[in-house]
């Protein structure tokens, strides 16, 4: 029968080739917690345990797993974000802390007493949009993304974490035709931004696991996204209503550029806790 240590050996000979030690040791943790009920910090006092059969099979079918690349948050069906965790498969994002920081920007700025109408585009997981709701428990959510399987995992997020969002399933380059007659206090979204360029230097966890249609543009085309969402807010932002987007860093000059010439009169470019140029605020659009 094999010990925690043998075990934890295993792991960083199969994985070094792939990780970096401190990942590794991560990675060992959550699953020590998941399956074995051994919290990270009773780990190196309990390495010469034996580890029965059943949870030793689930354990070596993790490790083998994430040597074929696919990410933690797949294997243990679920990914943290701002406090929850969300449920999250191969047809959604794995939330990002980097998002969480946008949701912090939102929730910063407006009061939770003031009932506001917002859109979350591109919803994914749910994860921004279930966020919000939870924290400004008296406005209107309402969440769309073009992938099915997508809204039905928000959908299932939203149940179990007790937020009520209204998901749609549309596609935003079709704006005009199904949501031209309603106008929204924010507007957010975290649309593709990465290009076939910066794919070249991407992990095989993100390339062979999550949707491309979630992460990558042409290009030729790089802000194809938030240029449809920007036109969509010159429609339906309210008077004094803010657009907030997730942003390819490279490109967080050009999207600015892109808003200004919408007609928004303030434009603010801010950076993420790794001094990364992430999201953007707009708002004062001229109408």
């Amino acid at each position: 029968m094999e010990t925690l240590a043998n075990l934890r050996s295993a792991f960083k000979d199969q994985l070094s080739s792939s990780y970096d030690e401190e990942e590794i040791r991560q990675l060992f943790q959550l699953l020590c917690l998941e399956y074995l009920q051994i919290p990270k910090i009773q780990i190196p006092l309990r390495l010469h345990e034996h580890i029965l059969e059943p949870q030793l099979k689930i354990m070596l079918e993790a490790l083998q797993e994430l040597t074929q690349g696919k990410p933690i948050q797949h294997i243990l069906g679920k990914a943290p974000f701002y406090g929850m965790d969300f449920r999250v498969n191969e047809h959604t994002l794995i939330p990002r802390p980097e998002t969480e920081e946008l949701v912090d920007l939102i929730l910063k700025q407006h009061s939770t007493k003031i009932p506001l109408k917002l859109i979350d585009i591109g919803t994914g997981s749910g994860c921004i949009a279930i966020s919000l709701k939870k924290h400004l428990a008296h406005s209107q959510l309402i969440a769309v993304d073009i992938s099915a399987d997508a809204i039905a995992v928000a959908k299932d997020n939203a149940k179990s974490l007790g937020a009520d969002v209204e998901f749609r399933c549309l596609d935003i380059l079709e704006w005009d035709l199904t949501l031209w007659n309603e106008q929204f206090d924010v507007i957010v979204s975290n649309p593709p931004y990465i290009t076939q360029q910066e794919k070249l230097n991407m992990h095989r966890n993100v390339l062979d696991f999550e949707p491309d249609s979630a992460l990558f543009v042409e290009d030729e085309h790089p802000l194809l996204f938030y240029d449809v969402i920007s036109s969509f807010a010159q429609q339906q932002l309210k008077r004094n209503g803010i657009l907030y987007f997730e942003v390819n860093q490279y490109l967080a000059e050009e999207t600015k550029v892109l808003l200004l010439k919408k007609g928004f009169q303030h434009v603010e470019v801010i950076q993420d806790i790794n001094h990364a140029a992430r999201m953007i605020k707009a708002w004062d659009l001229m109408l």
